[in-house]
């Protein structure tokens, strides 16, 4: 399947506030249909974080989440869920971890690393906010922490272990890698590995080409080609950059509204089937193919 790529929407994150886009996805349906729309436009995978429906806020409420969930299974049963547990800023790391022994998704994110991260800097565009909870939460990344210390991270990967849950890792910084290599080393985690590059996060490195070469390779130094597979994000105008990049590297891609807004310049996204869309298009502009639910089953070695 040399040439086939897997693609992954990340639908709603946890960072972009409502008050940015109108069409950013709020409630379970909206979040289950523009996942289901990512699906037939291409994308094998499907990120999940949940919000509060009444007014945006993140949230770690495991009823959102089935609900979710479940719709999509419904009427797309062979869509690979990846669950985050990265959920929002100010929540437990066992808030975070719920879904996981809950659900048991074939895919789960796994943050490598604890780290400053900051999403203040949105709040200096907007003169207005639509819901009360947007400013104060931008202004608590000022001194938020987002913590993913040693201890965490043997507790995570054993949970997903013992749930069938292959960890997506995200990294944030090339010390992320290392933070990795040292889990693979000492046992906790088995060859081959998933990275999600996570560039372009204020606290982390940065969004650049430059950056994603580093990030690269030394994922190849430290794992050596076929014991790790990757994809990449880029953030906002970053995106299609940055995913485009790594189709020459070998890598999978990610895109979808929890990272970007923009279709193009000016122009935003009404949902995250257009994002996908426009990965595709690009794709096969070079003779590459998105993988399918099963392809990307198996290019993963996914247990669930």
């Amino acid at each position: 399947m040399k040439n086939k790529r897997i693609v992954t929407c990340a639908i709603t994150g946890s960072v972009h506030i409502p008050t940015m886009s109108e069409y950013l996805p709020i409630t379970p349906e909206q979040i289950a249909e523009n996942a289901l729309g990512a699906a037939e436009a291409g994308a094998a995978v499907v990120h999940i974080h949940a919000r509060n429906p009444e007014n945006g806020m993140p949230s770690s409420d495991p009823a959102l989440f089935e609900e979710i969930i479940g719709r999509i299974k419904e009427k797309n049963k062979d869509l690979l869920i990846c669950l985050t547990t990265g959920g929002g800023a100010g929540m437990t790391v066992e808030e975070r971890m719920a879904v996981v022994p809950k659900f048991k998704p074939p895919l789960a994110s796994c943050n490598l690393g604890s780290m400053n991260w900051g999403a203040f800097a949105v709040a200096e565009k907007l003169k207005e906010f639509k819901y009360q909870w947007e400013a104060a939460y931008l202004e608590f990344s000022k001194g938020f922490i987002f913590q993913n210390t040693f201890a965490d991270l043997f507790k995570i990967t054993k949970i997903m272990e013992e749930s069938g849950t292959k960890p997506e890792f995200e990294a944030y910084d090339c010390g992320h890698l290392y933070n990795l290599g040292f889990l693979v080393q000492a046992g906790y985690v088995k060859l081959p590995v998933y990275i999600q590059f996570v560039p372009g996060i204020l606290g982390g490195i940065g969004a650049t080409p430059y950056d994603l070469m580093n990030l690269h390779q030394t994922a190849e130094r430290l794992f050596g080609r076929g014991n790790y597979i990757w994809s990449t994000i880029g953030p906002g105008r970053r995106e299609f950059e940055l995913c485009t990049m790594a189709l020459f590297l070998g890598g999978n891609v990610r895109v979808g509204m929890e990272d970007n807004l923009y279709l193009a310049k000016g122009r935003k996204a009404q949902n995250n089937a257009e994002l996908v869309a426009k990965m595709v298009r690009i794709m096969r502009e070079f003779d590459l193919e998105p993988a399918t639910p099963a392809e990307a089953r198996e290019i993963l070695q996914l247990q669930n």
